[in-house]
């Protein structure tokens, strides 16, 4: 099943493991597909700390990072991480953070331990760059990809001049083509039923269109893909591979609490919903208490990002970590794709690449055994 991406990489599966734990990344790439760790939420020292992991237990096989640099944010320009931080803080309205916290408390969600009082987002390029620089400084690391938008021409052209590939998501046709202008090396297209920020468009319309806009540039298919059958609808269209967020959440090696993992099963694929009030982005994600509060229109608009995401960090890092407790899972941050119909047990990376695998094999002989004169 190795695609001219493939090939081009070295890895044996078209399968492309987006995820924010180090455990699903080696697990995927040692499974035959490639890792992609999602960086946004880590300091530069975390993510060092992160790779370090990751290089000591891949053994002889590679993976990617993913960052998070928007085409348009608040604070745009300014090139020092800190006082882009100092700033940001600063411009979020106190009404804001009143009713986010008024929304914890009132769910009984725990308050952070004292003293653990680091952002880690980096929704912007001076955060992202030393993220790509550390990233850069690891041999088995081979493929950069940015989440929102065309990255900065310095960083297209520092991933190419270290010989790595540079990639990035699109979620509509014209994104896609300002990627090929820019001179990525393959694009990741998301049709809207994907987990976290995606556009407008289905990712059966939006897919096919995509391989014609750009081709020859490879393009990966992300959003509605969780199981072997969708894998080989994707294919059938011309992609080098399909791209997966949501199915790892649920894995063994995914860091996730049982109340969490409960979220995933008992959730039906129109349990999701997009909505701003985490990211200050459209993103999907299970639809609770917090998305509702947030769209009334007697309470506060969601902010522009990055600032709504500097916001809600504290519910986002205290929902994961006390996922259990009161009524935490009613507001908590959850973002997956409408495939989370389909999540319904735990399983090794291992199994479900085998289980893809083993199901597009079957989807295959199905369609060949079709006789076009019946």
């Amino acid at each position: 099943m190795q695609t001219d991406l493939c090939k081009k990489l070295g890895v044996e599966l078209p399968i492309f493991a987006f995820t924010h734990c180090r455990d699903v990344v080696v697990a995927v790439s040692k499974a035959g597909g490639i890792g992609v760790l999602g960086a946004v939420g880590f300091s530069p020292k975390q993510l060092k700390e992160e790779l370090d992991w990751i290089d000591e237990h891949i053994g002889d096989h590679i993976y990617g990072v993913d960052t998070a640099i928007p085409q348009k944010y608040e604070g745009q320009g300014e090139t020092d991480p800190e006082k882009l931080v100092e700033m940001l803080q600063a411009a979020i309205p106190e009404q804001h953070r009143e009713f986010a916290e008024g929304l914890l408390q009132d769910h009984n969600v725990p308050a952070w331990p004292e003293g653990d009082d680091e952002v880690t987002l980096s929704f912007s390029e001076a955060q992202a760059q030393l993220l790509v620089d550390e990233a850069l400084t690891r041999d088995k690391c081979r493929m950069i990809v940015n989440a929102l938008g065309t990255p900065p021409a310095n960083i297209v052209d520092q991933v190419h001049q270290s010989g790595r590939l540079i990639g990035a998501l699109a979620g509509r046709l014209k994104h896609g083509i300002n990627h090929k202008k820019a001179g990525l090396d393959f694009v990741i297209c998301q049709g809207s039923e994907g987990g976290g920020h995606a556009g407008e468009v289905t990712s059966m319309v939006l897919w096919p269109q995509m391989v014609d806009a750009i081709a020859p540039l490879p393009v990966l298919a992300a959003g509605g893909i969780a199981n072997g059958r969708q894998m080989l609808a994707a294919m059938s269209m011309g992609v080098e591979g399909v791209w997966l967020g949501s199915m790892w959440l649920n894995a063994t090696e995914a860091a996730a609490e049982p109340a969490q993992r409960e979220s995933y099963m008992n959730a039906s694929s129109e349990d999701t919903i997009r909505s701003r009030s985490f990211t200050g982005k459209t993103a999907r994600m299970l639809k609770n208490e917090w998305t509702e509060a947030w769209d009334k229109p007697d309470t506060p608009e969601p902010l522009p990002m990055p600032l709504q995401g500097y916001l809600t960090f504290d519910a986002t890092r205290r929902t994961h970590r006390y996922a259990g407790s009161g009524e935490t899972q009613k507001v908590a941050f959850n973002p997956v794709g409408q495939v989370v119909g389909q999540i319904n047990q735990v399983e090794s990376c291992r199994e479900i690449m085998m289980r893809l695998i083993t199901e597009y094999s079957e989807a295959l002989d199905h369609i060949t055994a079709i006789n076009p004169t019946d």
